[in-house]
């Protein structure tokens, strides 16, 4: 999964974020202009100078983004409107369809593949946070950094999600609640900052690509919150029930039930598949996975991968055959890549599309690096998300949205889309580990009791 050194690299357009390189490239000219590299022992005045004429700049040009997402924000709105008109105001809009080129924005124009944004973003007062944390405006050797805006980002993204606007927080599994193939124990931090959460009354989704058909797969990853929430003496049987898992990004949903053994109890399919969903085809899905084989045995036989193939009713994949063996990470992406490719160009694949969306060509996919392994799943953190708000919106008669949600995961990289997709059904936060997720949460823990009181 991805490290921190991971999210840093970016030496191909497949492993590139254009946002967060653009505001990258907009923070380095004041940089070069108002750094002062001078020596260890120089002027300490000049020095202080330097820093704050940075940290003005840095202000002023993360206020200028902050005032260009708003112009993308009413230009989607207005493009939403013209769609629907034409629509004739059915539900169901392509996610797609809210950047018509009849009213193109000065970001869309700027950064083409900016997705949509569902909240503003305090981007300034985000700068301003984590100058304070990271000294960001006091270096004059090494530039502001893609880690350096991303979590500005994170810390605007938790701003703008803060006082009651959030619903639901979902979570990727490896390397967000914990590192890559372990579980979540009894004495991880994370824990109770989840049942803090729950006590919020803020629903809580985990979607993870692990695909476990049965509790007792998600019960060995996650014993550690599942036996935390069920002994709780804080949390009330509403809130304890605030707990879903939805594994294989989009495939299987489990609810929390304390009284099973492994402490989630199955959700029939029929109960939670969105209409959209519905509609793929059983036939299809298992012909697209055979078409996935095929592409993953061609791979594994061109670059001589010590990996087996692993087949599953939603899923196909490659793991090593050694457990020991570590498959090179240019080998693994090479992997995704064809495959992508090959299930793209046939009929079968639908990667592009959405959740949501009104028409389908084909089943949507998701094929993804999971750094020891590839795999391909049916749907993706897309769908996965979606099933969450609307299971939790079921009572309220409407699907919590996108400015309401916030998901958190490690793999934001285009390549693969895995959290990736989940940019189309709500707010984010991209993180590089664990530790990374405390720090997420206390600071949106900070940020809601200071607007309460």
């Amino acid at each position: 999964m991805t490290t921190r050194y991971r999210v840093e690299y970016a030496l191909k357009t497949h492993r590139r974020d254009q946002f967060i390189e653009w505001v990258k490239g907009l923070l380095a000219v004041p940089f070069v202009l108002y750094s002062q590299p001078t020596g260890v022992f120089g002027d300490g005045t000049s020095v202080a100078k330097m820093a704050d004429e940075a940290h003005r700049r840095y202000a002023e040009i993360m206020r200028d983004v902050e005032m260009m997402i708003d112009d993308h924000i009413s230009r989607q709105k207005q493009n939403l409107l013209q769609v629907q008109d034409a629509n004739g105001n059915g539900g169901g809009v392509d996610i797609n369809s809210l950047f018509l080129p009849t009213i193109p924005s000065k970001l869309g124009m700027l950064v083409p593949t900016a997705g949509p944004f569902f909240t503003r973003l305090p981007l300034e007062a985000a700068f301003k946070y984590q100058d304070r944390k990271r000294y960001i405006s006091s270096r004059r050797y090494v530039a502001p950094s893609f880690n350096d805006v991303r979590l500005v980002l994170n810390s605007a993204q938790i701003m703008a999600v803060t006082g009651g606007a959030l619903q639901l927080a979902t979570f990727d599994g490896d390397v967000t609640l914990y590192d890559d193939g372990e579980s979540l124990e009894p004495s991880s931090p994370i824990i109770h900052r989840l049942l803090d959460l729950l006590s919020k009354n803020i629903k809580i989704g985990i979607v993870t690509a692990a695909g476990y058909t049965t509790a007792d797969g998600y019960y060995s990853r996650l014993h550690g919150l599942l036996d935390a929430i069920a002994e709780s003496p804080d949390l009330d049987d509403a809130q304890k029930r605030s707990l879903v898992i939805m594994g294989g990004e989009a495939n299987y949903l489990f609810r929390f039930d304390p009284a099973s053994k492994h402490r989630l109890a199955p959700v029939e399919r029929s109960q939670w598949l969105t209409p959209e969903m519905a509609m793929w085809s059983e036939a299809d899905i298992a012909a697209l996975l055979d078409v996935a084989e095929s592409a993953l045995r061609d791979c594994v036989r061109t670059m001589r991968l010590p990996a087996t193939i692993v087949r599953k009713d939603r899923a196909v994949g490659i793991v090593p055959t050694d457990p020991s063996v570590r498959i090179a990470r240019e080998s693994l992406e090479e992997t995704v890549l064809v495959v992508q490719r090959i299930l793209e160009l046939s009929s079968l694949g639908s990667r592009v599309q959405a959740a949501g969306t009104p028409s389908q060509r084909g089943v949507p996919f998701c094929a993804f690096n999971g750094g020891r392994d590839v795999f391909v799943d049916i749907g993706d953190k897309s769908w996965g998300v979606t099933v969450c708000q609307q299971w939790f919106g079921r009572g309220a008669g409407q699907a919590i949205g996108g400015e309401n949600t916030l998901h958190v995961g490690d793999q934001f990289l285009s390549a693969g889309s895995n959290d990736f997709k989940a940019r189309s059904v709500g707010t984010t936060a991209w993180i590089a580990s664990p530790a990374e997720t405390v720090e997420l949460l206390d600071e949106l823990a900070d940020l809601m009791q200071k607007k309460l009181s």
